[in-house]
């Protein structure tokens, strides 16, 4: 009998182990890069407009005010999950976004890209394009999905993907007194310089439409 419950036992501890690996490669496949050619991806600059109302909502127990209508098409440089930190209530995801010069491979091969804490950090020993350009042509951005499908195209979208969203730029209010401001402009750096979208809309690809 001993010898077949440890038989058994040697069974499941080899199925467990299996089991851990299948899902660490998942994991890996999932969070993979996608390769892109040489070329701006995403040439066009973020567009920003008066929002059609400025009247506020509320969302997962918090109010939501209008502050722009935005759209961009860009090239995703990293992504991170966020749960357990305060704006994790209302934004699982934030998504560092290149256009421009920082859609193109060429470019980006210069840089190393991180993200943590709700900040978009880059570097490079060799500058392919001035800080300017880098400052005005990519951003970290919260993600406020507006339904559960953009949430998890949102979720699972990977460094080297082209996203294009839709939506607002928005101010966040919680009951507790806690705020939320998105910035509106591009060109701002360190805090606050971010900006909290409400996106109502997410298309994420492997490839530009023309390509």
């Amino acid at each position: 009998m001993d010898g077949w419950f440890g038989e058994l036992r040697e069974r499941k501890g080899t199925l467990a182990v299996a089991a851990v690996a299948a899902l660490l490669g998942l994991w890996w496949w999932e969070g993979r890069a996608v390769s892109q050619p040489a070329g701006i991806l995403a040439p066009e600059d973020p567009v920003q407009g008066p929002p059609e109302s400025r009247k506020p909502w509320t969302f997962h127990n918090h109010t939501l005010t209008p502050l722009a209508a935005f759209e961009i098409q860009a090239r995703v440089l990293s992504a991170e999950r966020y749960r357990f930190d305060r704006p994790a209530e209302l934004s699982p995801v934030d998504l560092a976004l290149g256009w421009g010069p920082m859609s193109d491979s060429r470019v980006l091969e210069a840089f190393t890209i991180e993200q943590r804490d709700r900040w978009y950090f880059w570097r490079s020993a060799h500058m392919p394009i001035s800080e300017s350009d880098v400052i005005s042509h990519s951003a970290n951005m919260h993600m406020i999905p507006a339904s559960e499908g953009v949430a998890r195209r949102l979720k699972a979208a990977r460094a080297g993907q082209l996203v294009h969203l839709k939506g607002m730029l928005v101010r966040a209010d919680g009951k507790d007194g806690w705020h939320w401001v998105s910035s509106l402009s591009r060109t701002d750096t360190g805090d606050g310089s971010c900006e909290v979208i409400w996106v109502e809309s997410a298309q994420v690809a492997d490839r530009p439409p023309d390509m």
